[in-house]
């Protein structure tokens, strides 16, 4: 054996036994008996839902916080910290009726005051990333002790759907006092307290017993820790170092080779290429068309998501309540067509030259880059390790985005297609007819038996945009052990209710 291979070896022998001493710290981490789950997952920049706001860190903020309404299985309103509401005659007030004796974990009230100051901050504070999404509201009124009254500027039947988890996750208004200080402090009234934060390193919770539901959380423990490089996560959870992870789809077959546990949670996941109509030559609608038809979507979910996604032209995976059959692959990949409209355009191949930014190197963008270099279309991929979302970088002509849905899918129409939508590259431009189809959706109760056509319309009405170019939806993947029972199927959420965990 030369001294290099002995060398590897022992560096080996010595990496796995470090691996095996933090499994067994992991295992003795809690108090014996405790029910401990370890997490790994990127840990949130921000712990204040109002600043937060976006992408699927709320789903790990919901270990700290609670919301005013759910979801359930069917995508449907549900309870939470809103035992029940109900609408006025005309649709434009809706009145909340909160479970009474709730608490903070920091021992405050969570009553209507406090729902109404979170809301209130929601919608005025600086740096909020939700005031965006609460333009139908006109003014929060708290009636008494457990009554929040919602007065609105539009009859918007959306309400109870919006105040979920991603814009209703209710702050301590005492913590709320020092915004800073909470988003890295969360205080909130959910089924876990924060008990240690490291930063960068990992959270640890404990069970909050004044959970309004907390009879039917059963871990003791949960221990979030950041998440090592997705390669290493299938060896992790095989050696217990964690519990559940994010997995990526290229890691599928390992883990279930390993006889780990992979599920695929519903969700309202969506990707897309966004196109900035304001900067040239997209200003041109013939050369859009050019990039529509250049689209390959099955390419998309072959290599990015190894084929456990769908390819989708619409913000909404095929299935969805709002997803529009009538639009469906209005633009099938032709690429003979796509060069025809560039040429129809007055450009010629390799006269379009763009830049495509982006926070990493990804498959899906030199796939972009590879389609649109087949019809003369020169793409070069700027890797920006502080590149923002479209919300915070509307002068790139070009960018790539997914997103993982709203519960309210009129929220998730304006969010892509309004004239102030974070996910709308080409603010303040919409599509012609889309205020008038969205205002008509918000005003379909949600019972009625015109919802689905009535929210299909907006749909299609948003899909007339030419600042987005749809490709493909996944559902959320995770990886856990065999210890951890199955999740409630809450598309696009991660609830814990009746969840276990069993001993090591």
């Amino acid at each position: 054996m030369t001294i290099s291979r002995y060398r590897r070896l022992a560096a080996a022998a010595a990496a796995l036994l470090a691996l095996a001493t933090t499994a067994c710290a992991g295992t003795n981490s809690g108090s014996a008996g405790e029910a401990t789950l370890r997490w790994a997952a990127a840990l949130p920049a921000h712990w204040d839902p109002v600043v937060s706001g976006s992408g699927a860190q709320f789903r790990i903020l919901s270990l700290a916080y609670a919301s005013l309404t759910e979801i359930d299985e069917q995508g449907k309103a549900a309870p939470s910290l809103a035992q029940s509401w109900d609408y006025n005659s005309t649709g434009d007030e809706v009145t909340f009726h909160l479970r009474p004796n709730l608490t903070f974990t920091d021992g405050e009230p969570l009553n209507a005051q406090a729902v109404k100051q979170y809301l209130d901050r929601a919608k005025t504070q600086q740096n909020s990333a939700l005031f965006g999404d609460l333009t139908s509201i006109k003014e929060i009124v708290a009636a008494n002790d457990t009554d929040v009254v919602i007065k609105l500027t539009q009859v918007d039947y959306q309400i109870p759907l919006l105040l979920g988890e991603r814009v209703a996750q209710i702050t301590s208004p005492k913590a709320a006092q020092d915004p800073a200080k909470l988003d890295q402090n969360p205080i909130g009234a959910g089924p876990f307290v924060v008990t240690e934060f490291v930063p960068g390193s990992h959270v640890y919770f404990k069970k909050n017993p004044g959970y309004w539901d907390a009879a039917n959380i059963h871990i003791d423990r949960v221990e979030l820790h950041a998440a090592p490089d997705a390669a290493t996560i299938v060896s992790s959870l095989q050696t217990g170092v964690y519990d559940l992870a994010y997995l990526d789809p290229a890691q599928v077959k390992a883990a279930k080779a390993s006889g780990l546990d992979v599920v695929f949670q519903p969700g309202f996941n969506a990707a897309n290429i966004s196109v900035n109509v304001n900067k040239k030559p997209f200003d041109n609608p013939k050369v859009v068309d050019a990039l529509r038809y250049a689209v390959n979507r099955q390419e998309f979910v072959d290599k990015v998501t190894f084929g456990y996604g769908k390819a989708t032209d619409q913000p909404f995976p095929p299935g969805y309540v709002a997803y529009d059959e009538k639009s469906a692959n209005q633009y099938p990949y032709d690429v003979t067509k796509a060069k025809q409209l560039l040429g129809e355009a007055g450009y010629q191949p390799g006269q379009i030259s763009v830049d495509l930014v982006i926070p990493a190197q990804s498959t899906a963008a030199e796939i972009v880059q590879s389609q649109l270099a087949a019809i003369g279309v020169k793409v070069a991929i700027k890797v920006d390790p502080n590149w923002s979302t479209p919300f915070f970088a509307k002068d790139l002509a070009l960018s790539l985005y997914g997103t993982t849905g709203r519960e309210s899918p009129v929220q998730t129409l304006t969010a892509h297609f309004g004239p102030n939508g974070p996910l709308n590259l080409s603010t303040p431009y919409e599509p012609e007819g889309f205020e008038a189809a969205v205002s008509a959706a918000r005003r379909t109760p949600l019972e009625s038996p015109d919802y689905a056509a009535t929210l299909q319309a907006a749909t299609r009405a948003g899909l007339a945009s030419r600042a987005l170019i749809f490709t493909y939806s996944q559902p959320n993947i995770f990886v856990k052990s065999s210890k951890v029972s199955a999740l409630p199927a809450i598309p696009g959420q991660i609830h814990w209710t009746g969840v276990t965990v069993a001993a090591s």
